[in-house]
């Protein structure tokens, strides 16, 4: 099937109609179908007066809702392609119900020039999720000279981090963010001071004793959570603080908020849905940074999500091959797979243990991560970008994603579309599944399986 394409947005003209769904609108879940014309909503209703030649996907008995935005994905391309390409990456994010994902900058080159973050936005182009990037705050991510912050921008780009390491010279951190504040962008920041988590591997606390490995302690995330906050307050920047792990650094940002500090945070699921007890296997594929923590600190995050003091759930997707993550623990790179597994996780944990109603969960894994990265109506799109996160409605470009609450599934990393298949939950059944995918009016997914 031929799918013409819109200059302005590369759109589908196909019509496509969504029937027997539950939608997500402004006046909340209502049984509905939708169809989209030239990439656009244009009617939302029951029995409606369906274009002949339109594609009906069948939505029955789920929930069709804005696709979900990735805050903090790791791409591995341009330099580790074994690991994961670009292509890839966007395939495995949209079999997740993704619409729209921001590259990490940790890539070899370093997403530092225009040059390098151009590359990645011209393959994210045409991938079958659209493809933002976070650009590196310092040049090469060494923590030193800043990065061309202001060509960046330029692109579109809307984070700055040096994800994989917290800026470690306080100097530093307030020029970026001073700079970011002037330019209006979000310094992103990970949190950890290097001093104090002297190599730690694994949480400091029981397991790392009995396992004999290095540990971290909470307190290299705090620190650092309450330097970056105290430069935020005094500057008026915005600041986003990446994948929190801990009771402490909940509690810093919920102080922030109510003091009207700039501040938004994101948290993994495998930091609300795993210990630090996982450990206990000597399994590289638990090795994560920052580690997993214990079971007081996995309630804080699930409660702060509750509560709005973390704003979006971030998959810090972290694919590597299977010769690296068989490496001795201390050796192994940290980092797990997340597009595929994110939204069930979310579900189980959030929803269905926590009581987190279905439209919260839209809302820290679309809607928030949107407007964050800037990938909302307001934000500024790089390339074309369309605007993400938005509820159902007329008028709306159809980034939409077609979630099923009833259905399990079983995790088999090998099956994933991603060249790594280095996860955590291998072989656990989950509930809630992907559906069906759409972006720009294409389905990308159909019945969980990609299109293209």
């Amino acid at each position: 099937m031929t799918i013409i394409q819109t200059a302005r947005y590369g759109m589908a003209q196909e019509a496509l109609a969504i029937v027997g769904g539950n939608v997500l609108t402004q006046t909340g879940l209502i049984r509905a179908d939708v169809m989209v014309e030239e990439g656009i909503v244009t009617a939302i209703g029951l029995d409606l007066d369906l274009p002949v030649a339109a594609k009906v996907i069948n939505a029955a008995g789920c929930v069709v809702g804005p696709g979900f935005v990735d805050l903090h994905t790791h791409l591995r391309e341009p330099g580790k392609e074994q690991a994961e390409t670009i292509a890839t990456g966007a395939r495995a994010a949209a079999l997740g119900g993704y619409t729209a994902v921001v590259a990490m900058p940790n890539t070899d080159p370093v997403l530092d020039s225009a040059f390098v973050v151009r590359a990645v936005l011209d393959l994210g182009a045409v991938s079958t999720c659209e493809v933002a990037v976070a650009g590196a705050i310092t040049v090469g991510r060494q923590g030193e000279a800043l990065s061309p912050i202001a060509e960046l921008a330029k692109l579109g780009v809307q984070l700055f981090t040096d994800d994989g390491s917290g800026v470690q010279h306080g100097g530093v951190a307030r020029r970026a963010l001073d700079y970011c504040r002037g330019l209006g962008v979000t310094y992103a920041e990970h949190c950890e001071d290097n001093a104090i988590a002297a190599g730690g591997v694994v949480h400091e606390g029981e397991w790392s004793a009995k396992l004999g490995l290095p540990g971290q302690p909470a307190s290299a995330e705090e620190a650092m959570v309450a330097r970056d906050l105290l430069l935020a307050r005094e500057l008026g920047a915005r600041l986003h603080l990446l994948h929190l792990s801990t009771q402490g650094s909940v509690d810093l940002v919920r102080q922030a908020k109510a003091a009207g500090i700039k501040v938004t945070a994101e948290a993994a699921p495998h930091h609300f849905t795993l210990t630090d007890a996982t450990l206990q296997s000597y399994d590289a594929v638990f090795k994560v940074n920052p580690p997993l923590r214990p079971d007081h600190h996995v309630q804080a995050i699930i409660q702060g999500f509750l509560d709005g003091t973390i704003d979006a759930v971030a998959t810090d997707h972290a694919p590597h091959t299977k010769e690296t993550k068989d490496l001795p623990f201390d050796e192994a790179p940290p980092g797990m797979l997340g597009l595929e597994t994110a939204f069930s996780l979310t579900y189980e944990r959030l929803v269905l243990g926590a009581k987190m109603s279905i439209e919260q969960l839209f809302q820290v894994m679309s809607t928030n991560p949107a407007r964050i990265a800037g990938l909302d109506r307001s934000g500024a799109r790089p390339y074309g970008h369309t605007p993400h996160g938005e509820l159902v409605a007329v008028g709306n470009v159809a980034n939409l994603v077609v979630v099923d609450l009833d259905a399990t599934w079983t995790v088999d990393g090998s099956s994933f579309a991603s060249l790594a298949a280095n996860t955590p939950y291998e072989g656990r059944v989950m509930h809630g599944a992907i559906r069906h995918t759409v972006l720009r009016g294409e389905p990308v997914v159909l019945e969980g399986v990609a299109t293209r």
